[in-house]
Formats: structure tokens, C-alpha cells, sequence
């Protein structure tokens, strides 16, 4: 029982414990006295410029960048700037950067779709250059062929022109054959043709 009991008495410790962090907001009071003595009159947030006039081990006075003077202590004051300052400007650089790269984007949409085109316009000629190559290769190859043909016929004739120069040869040869027969016949016979 008495278990029981303790576990429930921790039970809401461990419902209330809940993760926090320091805030590094840091609000600092412009003071008139140079002590800082008096209520402060304006209140400085963290990374607040100022230019320091003169200082001793506790206090600063100083000027707004607005021209208000006014002290402040030492303790508070750092000249590295502080990391909410740099974060801001870091996020201002990179939110500049993309805007510019969405600019860029627009501005190179449209000659990114001439080249795009260009590309594709160069690779068809490039294909109709090489189909182009491989069909002047062929006609090379065949003028070629056409031209050995040529020089190994060059002095013969074709067959038919023989076969019908032979056949006017036969023909002719018929033909005087017979004249020269009738002439010998007539002669023989005294002018009588005799077959």
C-alpha cells in the first residue's frame, strides 16, 4: 500500500517536468545617471548598435544610433555580435539567395527551352547528316563498281550487238553467196540463169 501511495504521489512530478530553455532576449535599461541609479527611460533589446563614448570598469555612456545618449553598465555590452543578429542576417542572405534563384529560374525557363530545342533541332540533323554519309558511301561504292564495269567493257561490245552484226554478216554473206552464184551461172551459161 504504501508503494501504491508513493508512486502516486510521484506520478504528478514526473507529468509536470517539461523541457525549457534560457531565453537569449536580453532587454537592457537607457539610464540618464551615469551610475544607472535613476528608472531607465528607454529599454535596448539584444543586438541594439550603439557607439560607446567613454566607459569606466561598470558603466558606458552611449549613443543610439538615432543620436540618444544615455549610460548602460559594461557588464551587458559585447563586441562580437550576437547570434540572434547573425542568425537574422544568415536567414535575410539565404531568403535574398533563393529569391534571386527563383529569378534566375524564370529568366533561364525560357532560353532552357530554346536550347532544349536547339539540342533536339542539332541531334535530327546530326542523325539525317549520318544517314546522309552512309547513303553517299553507298553511291561511292557503287560508281565504283560501275566504273571497273566499265574499264573491263570498255572495249568490248554488248552481245546483242554482236549477235545481230552476225547475223547482218550471215545474212549479207546469203546474199552476195547468191549473187556470186548467179553470176557464175550466167557466165557459164551465157547469160541463162540455170538453178
Amino acid at each position: 500500500m504504501r508503494v501504491a501511495f508513493s508512486i502516486c504521489m510521484l506520478f504528478p512530478l514526473t507529468v509536470l517536468a517539461e523541457t525549457a530553455y534560457v531565453t537569449d532576449n536580453l532587454r537592457l535599461g537607457l539610464h540618464q545617471a551615469p551610475d544607472t541609479s535613476d528608472r531607465a527611460f528607454r529599454t535596448l533589446d539584444s543586438g541594439q548598435e550603439l557607439e560607446i563614448i567613454s566607459r569606466d570598469r561598470n558603466y558606458a555612456q552611449v549613443r543610439l544610433p538615432d543620436g540618444t545618449p544615455g549610460h548602460v553598465k559594461v557588464a551587458y555590452l559585447v563586441f562580437d555580435k550576437p547570434a540572434k543578429l547573425v542568425v537574422d542576417e544568415t536567414r535575410q542572405a539565404l531568403e535574398a539567395a533563393q529569391q534571386e534563384i527563383a529569378e534566375l529560374k524564370k529568366a533561364f525557363a525560357a532560353p532552357s527551352a530554346t536550347i532544349d530545342s536547339l539540342k533536339s533541332q542539332l541531334a535530327e540533323k546530326e542523325a539525317a547528316l549520318d544517314e546522309s554519309q552512309v547513303q553517299l558511301e553507298k553511291a561511292v561504292s557503287e560508281n565504283d563498281s560501275y566504273r571497273r564495269r566499265y574499264e573491263q567493257a570498255r572495249f568490248s561490245l554488248p552481245i546483242s550487238w554482236v549477235a545481230g552484226a552476225m547475223g547482218v554478216c550471215l545474212l549479207a554473206g546469203f546474199l552476195l553467196a547468191l549473187w556470186w552464184t548467179d553470176h557464175r551461172s550466167r557466165k557459164r551459161h551465157g547469160g541463162i540463169r540455170i538453178y
